[in-house]
């Protein structure tokens, strides 16, 4: 059954339920939010404040997924235990027990510490700072406005500025920092309030959409980004039964699954690295704007992969749109590899079937839905001479007397402060309007051309700030993952060092053309090293120190990653070993870029 069959039977159930049925977690139902803010409007929010009873994640997976499920690993075996989504409405009750001293975070239980929260965006960074965690929210086509971004700076100023800061992300999304179980509450029901929301943002659940930054902006745009990924973004987080945040139906995912659409042929949203990526393109008789279908793409630490054309064209409009990645995603869902999480990403499950019988179970999956859907062959690619454009400084927009503003923010770590600055910019220059990038920056929209100078001398953009709206070629392109300063797996700590080595290599070196140096703590490349120019990833090294070899922090160097129509993955690194301390790594740094670039 698709998803609308499954919410007709789950709306006849809700319906007969009354608010004081409580059902075990554990069993087909578990109890709810009703928290409601949909995307399809910037100005639609209402918060319900009561609760109502959903399924479970697990209660829409078919007998033979949940048998596998059984016998699968220890975060199967837990979400069949307790499902993922008790999350939703946990989260409040273990605040509310900690405000009114009945429990500390250290009482909760350790599955639901470091496992379930993540269905509410919840990460608890215990190695760096227990009892505190990174709150993931979801940010569909990187689109926020002044309002939330002070809101944002609201939200982790209590934590001090070490702790407390937020962060853009490679997904174009935001991350706030040292929050608090007591807190979460407050915060979910403010981003909820504000037309976002936190749930589904970690683990096995489908991450931010992520579109074009320039989709509406521009002259060279193919396809306008903002709806499709609003309707993805509702699909997956929003109960079409409720009208709340939390969508059960896609509750249980095997493991993490990405989704990106490309809006030009800058391919701005990444597409070859993600498990779903539609590549814009007109069909080749009748002219119709489309998307080619890339699957599979993905970065961890046992595998690395470009992604792989599908063989499937679709119309560019909404239900095409949302019908396919539905139909993929139903069959990920089921089908996926529940047993080694190495293999469970989609990757994995489209080399099991092969290209061809892939396609064809996904085009049956559509055809059963009945939404007069058609699939056709993947169409001709573009091949006239293209050059992918740059999004930071000022370029002009297709609007008459309209520029956009791109501002560098290195490293993607804002400071409460440095949040409220950008609100105060938004307000000034853009209506309000913030557009965050996947190369941790942002942009200003709509900033009319008369005042464009004002705002490049804005004082937060000048002197000793680290925003810049004309940074070089190095600096401005530079990305980092979070680094040993929060996230335990990173073996070396990146944004402070990636900050500190890119001014000294401004300083020391001239190139004629953006760089892009890309730092990552660990092998799941968060900091996606294989993508960039130049790609940074922590790993063992040894320095002699008083006569001895002695173990250092260091790292490996990845060189030649591309992105674009031509995007190729650097799978192996040119250099080992190296000692991230400055005069060892930034010798390194300058012979490759002299070399190489």
């Amino acid at each position: 059954p698709n998803q609308e069959e499954i919410m007709r039977f789950h709306r006849s159930i809700v319906i007969t339920l009354t608010l004081a049925s409580a059902v075990s977690q554990s069993g087909a139902f578990a109890p709810q939010p009703t928290l409601m803010s949909s995307s399809s409007s910037s100005t639609r929010s209402v918060l319900y404040s009561t609760t109502v009873n959903k399924p479970t994640g697990t209660s829409f997976l078919p007998e033979e997924t949940v048998e596998r499920a059984k016998i699968g690993n220890p975060i199967e075996k837990m979400k069949l235990l307790k499902d993922g989504t008790s999350a939703f409405v946990d989260v409040y009750e273990f605040a509310r027990k900690i405000r009114e001293g009945e429990m500390t975070w250290e009482d909760v239980e350790k599955a639901d510490l470091e496992t379930r929260l993540k269905w509410v965006g919840m990460l608890h960074r215990g190695k760096r700072t227990p009892g505190q965690f990174m709150m993931r929210l979801r940010v569909p086509n990187g689109i926020v406005n002044a309002d939330q971004m002070r809101f944002y700076a609201d939200c982790v100023e209590k934590y001090g500025p070490e702790k407390g800061v937020v962060d853009i992300t490679t997904r174009a999304n935001i991350q706030l920092r040292g929050v608090k179980i007591e807190d979460a509450p407050d915060i979910i029901d403010g981003v909820h309030a504000r037309n976002q929301t936190s749930f589904h943002s970690a683990l096995d659940n489908v991450r931010n959409m992520v579109g074009s930054p320039l989709a509406g902006i521009d002259d060279q745009e193919m396809v306008d980004t903002r709806e499709l990924t609003n309707a993805l973004n509702d699909m997956v987080s929003l109960d079409p039964v409720t009208g709340t945040r939390g969508n059960p139906y896609w509750g249980n995912l095997p493991r993490k699954f990405n989704m990106a659409i490309s809006g030009s042929r800058d391919d701005y949203a990444h597409t070859h690295i993600n498990d779903i990526g539609l590549q814009p393109c007109p069909h080749a008789e009748t002219g119709e704007m489309g998307f080619n279908l890339v699957l599979g793409g993905y970065m961890s630490i046992k595998r690395v992969a470009h992604s792989i054309d599908a063989d499937m064209w679709v119309p560019a409009d909404r239900n095409s749109v949302v019908t396919l990645c539905e139909a993929i995603l139903r069959i990920f869902r089921d089908e996926g590899e529940r047993k080694d999480r190495s293999k469970g990403r989609l990757m994995w499950l489209v080399e099991k079937y092969g290209v061809e019988e892939f396609k064809e179970t996904v085009v049956a999956e559509i055809q059963s839905y009945d939404r007069n859907v058609q699939v056709f062959e993947a169409q001709p690619k573009p091949n006239e001479p293209f050059e992918r454009r740059e999004l930071l400084g000022v370029h002009p927009q297709p609007q008459e007397g309209a520029m956009r503003v791109g501002i560098m923010v290195p490293a993607g770590r804002l400071s409460a402060n440095e949040c409220r600055e950008i609100a105060d910019l938004a307000d000034t220059y853009s209506d309000g309007e913030i557009r965050l990038t996947v190369e941790q920056n942002i942009i200003l929209p709509n900033v009319d051309e008369a005042k464009v100078d004002d705002l490049l001398s804005e004082p937060v953009l000048n002197g000793e700030s680290r925003l810049s709206a004309n940074p070089g070629f190095l600096e401005g392109n530079m990305v980092s993952c979070t680094g040993a300063e929060f996230c335990g797996l990173a073996l070396i700590e990146t944004k402070s060092n990636a900050e500190r080595i890119i001014q000294k290599l401004e300083k020391l070196v001239k190139v004629d053309r953006p760089i892009r140096i890309h730092w990552t703590g660990c092998p799941n490349s968060c900091g996606q090293v294989q993508a960039a120019d130049i790609g940074i990833m922590g790993g063992p090294a040894r320095k002699e120190i008083d006569g001895k070899k002695m173990a250092v922090p260091g790292c490996k160097i990845f060189v030649g990653g591309k992105i674009g129509e031509d995007s190729h993955l650097s799978l192996e690194p040119i250099k080992v070993g190296i000692p991230i301390a400055d005069d060892e790594l930034i010798p390194v740094l300058v012979d490759i870029l002299k070399s190489e670039f």
